[in-house]
């Protein structure tokens, strides 16, 4: 009795076609998911474009939000995320490597992983509630820029670990092989060849981290943003307002606002994340090109 049976051969034809199928179907998939986002981008920019002007990105708002600029909500918001940056991106980078090259594979790593997963799906009031208990009353830094950056970096932290042990883990362990042989230490291995090589994929989380830092709501609404707060920010414990709250109160709280404001200052905020996406995207293929592998 044969143990191998013959693979029927399919017409060249029908192979034509069904790879035309699946084609179609990919290409109707990526168009299912990206033309309602371009379609949500031009319709801000038809309806805000008229708004952007150099006053209305430099003044301040008056007559009650209602006119004027958003000036303290740009600053604000860039005070917010750069606050976030600084202690996510440290500390989410140093546990990433921990657990992928210190950590090894344990039922405490199996479980911190699990952990770090779950934290990422929590919703952002839960983050709002945990800031707002945890910096602004038990560590009494008060309603500041510190209790919005440093919530709004927690609530960024699971996906830059993730991201980091990803991308360390994908660097060849020959490289690390040739480094210990060499006389290397563990340290200097990761320092000098896995870190580096891992940079682009640790950029991918840092990216994605941003724009959701910068679009959050409900942790600075709670921790950090004031609702109309006309002069801007000196230190990390004054208040400021924020983008993402200026957009709800202008949508929801203000009476009378122009349709072009609201538009205008979603725009706004959407060209701040562009901005940070495109020096991180600039910076991540910067540093693929000069990746050794």
């Amino acid at each position: 009795m044969p143990t191998d049976a013959a693979l029927p051969i399919e017409p060249l034809e029908a192979r034509h076609r069904r790879q035309s199928v699946v084609e179609l179907a990919l290409a109707a998939a990526t168009a299912l998911a990206a033309i309602p986002a371009l379609a949500i981008v031009a319709f801000i920019v038809y309806k805000g474009a008229p708004a952007i002007s150099w006053a209305f990105l430099t003044e301040m708002p008056v007559s009650g939000m209602t006119k004027g600029g958003i000036q303290p909500a740009i600053v604000g918001t860039l005070w917010l995320v750069g606050v976030s940056l600084l202690f996510s991106v440290p500390v989410g980078i140093l546990a990433g490597m921990y657990l992928s090259e210190y950590a090894g594979e344990s039922r405490l790593s199996r479980i911190v992983d699990l952990a770090i997963v779950n934290l990422a799906g929590v919703p952002s009031i839960v983050h709002a509630l945990f800031g707002l208990g945890a910096f602004v009353l038990f560590l009494d830094f008060g309603t500041s820029i510190l209790s919005g950056g440093l919530t709004l970096g927690v609530m960024t932290l699971p996906v830059i670990i993730t991201s980091t042990k990803a991308a360390m883990q994908s660097v060849p362990h020959n490289f690390r092989v040739a480094c210990w042989n060499l006389g290397a230490s563990r340290w200097q291995t990761i320092w000098h060849v896995v870190l580096p090589n891992a940079l682009p994929g640790i950029l991918t989380g840092v990216i994605l981290q941003v724009s959701r830092a910068a679009g959050e709501t409900a942790p600075v609404l709670f921790t950090g943003a004031a609702f109309y707060l006309p002069i801007l920010p000196t230190t990390v414990w004054d208040q400021t307002m924020a983008l993402s709250m200026h957009v709800f109160a202008l949508v929801t709280q203000v009476p009378n606002v122009s349709e072009e404001l609201k538009y205008g200052t979603a725009l706004v905020l959407l060209g701040v994340v562009l901005c940070f996406n495109s020096f991180a995207i600039v910076l991540r293929l910067y540093l693929r090109r000069n990746r050794r592998w």
